[in-house]
């Protein structure tokens, strides 16, 4: 995704600069930088449903008892699923569909565009089924069953206090804590 973005960036600025400063331009610049934008984003959903960094509202999944949170996320997740193959197949129709179709500036073909699609519909189906599989074993735990976050700030405190967590977990007992300074010990 970095790699997308720098490209991104010297083409759009380039093409702003050659423009401006010397009457000419980079053809397939817009055209290029569209396609890895839509790319770059598909890419960044996947990286978000993998870690569980969608906002959301947990105000009323958050007070249910454990066996509510349960069926809450598997609902949500089989709504996902759903999505997902609406997604998968539309964007499957489309690739196949545009195959042949060459793009107007560089030739290549549209079906570039449409593949991204397919690429997040499986990955985020992975993850998804990954996840009923960890529901349905009992391998979640309690604090894990809201997969959302109010704010990324309360994202990213939990994520510190469960880093903290485990850290005081593995560390054996007696054992002195390296992170406080010698005052502190």
């Amino acid at each position: 995704m970095a790699v997308m973005l720098a490209i991104m960036v010297l083409m759009v600025f380039g093409n702003v600069v050659l423009r401006y400063g010397f009457n000419s331009g980079i053809t397939v610049s817009e055209e290029v930088s569209r396609w890895l934008f839509v790319w770059m984003t598909f890419l960044g959903a996947i990286v978000a449903v993998r870690e569980h960094g969608h906002l959301g509202t947990d105000m009323l999944v958050g007070k249910l008892p454990r066996a509510g949170k349960k069926l809450c996320l598997v609902v949500s997740h089989l709504l996902m699923l759903y999505a997902t193959w609406l997604l998968l197949t539309g964007s499957w129709q489309q690739t196949v569909i545009n195959l042949e179709v060459g793009a107007p500036t560089t030739g290549a073909s549209v079906a570039i565009f449409y593949a991204v699609g397919v690429v997040f519909a499986v990955s985020t189906a992975v993850f998804l089924f990954h996840d009923l599989w960890r529901v349905a074993s009992g391998r979640l735990r309690d604090e894990e069953l809201v997969m959302v976050h109010e704010s990324e700030e309360q994202a990213e405190i939990d994520r510190i206090n469960a880093e903290l967590a485990h850290g005081d977990a593995a560390r054996a007992p007696g054992t002195p804590d390296t992170n406080l300074n010698p005052r502190e010990r």
